[in-house]
């Protein structure tokens, strides 16, 4: 489990395609404790395990599945992740409860100056965008963001500077895609109620 809080910007250092896709990534920083085999980290919102590390640098394997569902395959040497590792008991929970479990892709449809932040508009699908609702949460590239706005298929959410200093997300600009997460909430409560999540159903279910 992860909380969407970006401990670390990373750098595709390496990219195997031979029996399944791997990947080799190097953290900006060091980690302050060192990274073990078989832990999980999050590379922009998906849960992978550690196969093998060193000092900053780990490599993991990718289900087909998780590659097919996901932007991971689509990653060349060079380019920025997002990482987190795991939550562990006793840990501050400051984004809210991530599985590392990507719904789906998006795609940033605007992006938009407001004052000293900006909002990324992201179309979703349909289905996300009802299981979302306005002021709760949505993992974007690993990213736990607040939603600000919500339309038939799309989402907007708002960066403040720290958020895009810290992050892949500064740099994303209209046509990008990004990995997606639903809130875990809010997609058990639509499959509950089976009429998609509202902020009535929210509050029926003592959540508000």
């Amino acid at each position: 489990m992860f909380t969407g809080i970006v401990q670390k910007v990373g750098t595709v250092k390496r990219i195997s395609r031979g029996a399944g896709l791997v990947l080799e990534v190097e953290a900006d920083k060091p980690w302050t404790k060192p990274l073990e085999e078989g832990e999980s980290v999050a590379v922009n919102g998906v849960c992978l395990t550690v196969a093998k590390c060193g000092g900053a640098r780990f490599t993991a394997d990718v289900l087909r599945e998780t590659e097919a569902r996901t932007g991971l395959g689509e990653l060349a040497p060079g380019a920025k992740v997002n990482l987190e590792r795991a939550v562990r008991a006793g840990d501050p929970l400051g984004g809210h409860i991530v599985q590392g479990h990507v719904d789906g892709r998006g795609e940033i449809i605007a992006r938009e100056k407001a004052g000293r932040d900006f909002r990324l508009k992201i179309r979703c699908g349909r289905v996300l965008a009802a299981q979302s609702v306005l002021k709760g949460s949505i993992t974007v590239d690993g990213v736990s963001l607040t939603i600000t706005a919500i339309g038939d298929d799309y989402v907007a959410v708002d960066l403040i500077p720290t958020t895009a200093r810290g992050t892949i997300l500064g740099a994303k600009r209209a046509g990008d895609k990004v990995n997606l997460e639903g809130d875990i909430v809010g997609k058990y409560l639509a499959k509950q109620g089976g009429g998609g999540l509202t902020e009535e159903a929210l509050a029926k279910a003592g959540f508000t």
